[in-house]
């Protein structure tokens, strides 16, 4: 009998010794955040303290690229482990209804082994501030999560000091809802804001589930517009000390058509001041994003889950801020697609990679890192091999796509290729990264630079002859 009671006692901490190695994941996610406003990247105005003591220890990825700069299918991508281009999912759904019911997402292989899978605030699309406004799901994907919670906040209604900086020349609106530069300096605290409430969520899901493992996917709606934080966050970024990108007459000559963004100084009618409220308003709201996310990582700490919990922190894509007088996202140009990211990774050695990563590569990573069997189908790469040598080189070029799938990026070490329709009829970019790095001289009619067009030509038309090829009817094993 005591033999058995022995036996049984062994099986039972096998059993936990089992369930400890088994590694959570906490999946975090910003809005609209490029990499230029990250202070652990090249920012030196904007404070991102919380997100640079992640950097300090797990992998900070330098070359990180969405494939789609905007919300809906850069998410899908991500979560599908698909290029736009393969799914054809353009617009502002979830990706469900073009991979079909036999692929699962990235969370949806967690749950499907076991893991406690849940959705805080925005992982798939939501129409910010409107489905923030409402308190309501969403693009979202069922299958995806064990549990999900939504964070319902007042957005461009809260109480408090407003400014609309886009089109309102005369400073007449005070402020107005949709996806434009509403500015509101609120009163109350954090947890009057969508972020907060997330930040709360997330805390009590890891206190809830400490002992299970879990995969916490946590969607902070800033810095999304509209620009909305609790006013003390304001405090560091007085608007008359932002200092603007420069201006360059003649910057849109020979940018085609279909390169100039849809929101600029121009159509939106925006004066030199209203420029600098709209930067440091967006610094306020990283600001106030990077302390909700310290918030959880304190918790995570005190827990006593930090060795067992691999923690990613990435954006959607990224976001202009006055650069060739552009704002918002949508655009090739590298503002808007490159993203930060950076993945911890218990008992890895904190690095900085400067290999050409893309957020498609998040889905078998992760899974590999827990060694879960996903599917041979996924268009997505491993970054391992860089989170033990940070050196090694993953992809020689980043891919990312805009306008339904008809504006095509590829990005080199040396250059930024932009090709607009696959015949590349409405026209072409070409920049000499190591040289101009600010994109602002276009080399593609330049006829010394005839062979490198010709060359990305060719690499454009392979590169999306593979994605195509994938066979999508294939069911997922």
């Amino acid at each position: 009998m005591k033999q058995f009671i022995l036996l049984g006692l062994l099986i039972s901490q096998m059993t936990v010794f089992s369930q400890q190695k088994k590694p959570n994941v906490l999946f975090i996610i910003s809005d609209d955040l490029t990499a230029t406003a990250v202070s652990s990247y090249e920012n030196k105005i904007c404070k991102t303290p919380n997100i640079d003591k992640l950097a300090s220890a797990g992998t900070l990825y330098t070359k990180a690229y969405s494939q789609f700069p905007v919300c809906g299918p850069s998410r899908a991508s991500l979560m599908s482990g698909y290029y736009p281009s393969a799914t054809k999912t353009y617009g502002y759904v979830s990706g469900r209804e073009n991979i079909g019911p036999n692929r699962k997402t990235f969370s949806q292989l967690f749950k499907d082994y076991g893991y406690y899978t849940a959705r805080v605030s925005k992982i798939y699309h939501m129409k910010v501030p409107k489905d923030i406004e409402d308190g309501t799901d969403g693009e979202d994907d069922a299958a995806s999560w064990t549990e999900k919670f939504n964070s319902q906040g007042p957005e461009w209604k809260a109480v408090g000091e407003a400014e609309l900086v886009q089109g309102n020349p005369n400073g007449e609106i005070e402020r107005k809802g949709g996806n434009v530069m509403t500015i509101v300096k609120a009163e109350g605290d954090d947890l009057a804001h969508s972020d907060g409430k997330t930040a709360k969520k997330a805390i009590e899901l890891i206190k809830k589930y400490k002992n299970k493992p879990f995969f916490l996917a946590l969607g902070f709606v800033r810095p999304h517009v509209p620009f909305v934080a609790p006013k003390s966050y304001f405090k560091p970024y007085p608007f008359k000390k932002i200092v603007m990108p420069k201006k360059i007459k003649g910057d849109w000559d020979d940018i085609p058509k279909r390169g100039i963004n849809y929101v600029t100084s121009v159509n939106g009618e925006m004066s030199s001041d209203q420029e600098k409220k709209a930067v440091a308003a967006y610094y306020a709201s990283v600001t106030y994003m990077d302390a909700q996310i310290g918030k959880v990582l304190n918790s995570l700490k005190e827990e006593g889950l930090e060795d067992n919990t691999i923690v990613i922190f990435t954006s959607d894509h990224g976001f202009h801020l006055g650069e060739h007088n552009f704002w918002m996202k949508r655009g090739l140009h590298e503002e808007s697609v490159r993203v930060p990211l950076i993945i911890k990774v218990p008992g890895k050695n904190a690095a900085v990679c400067n290999s050409f990563v893309e957020l498609l590569d998040l889905y078998p990573t992760i899974a590999e890192l827990a060694n879960l069997e996903y599917s041979k189908h996924l268009q997505g790469k491993s970054l391992v091999e860089t989170l033990d040598n940070p050196k090694s080189k993953v992809r020689e070029m980043a891919f990312s796509v805009t306008d339904n799938g008809e504006s095509y990026l590829l990005r080199t070490e040396k250059w930024a290729y932009i090709q607009y329709n696959e015949d590349a009829s409405a026209g072409i970019e070409l920049y000499n990264m190591e040289q101009d790095a600010e994109q602002h001289n276009n080399l593609a009619n330049d006829a010394d630079y005839a062979e490198v067009v010709t060359y990305f030509k060719k690499k454009l038309g392979e590169k999306l002859k593979g994605i195509r090829t994938n066979d999508l009817n294939i069911e997922y094993n």
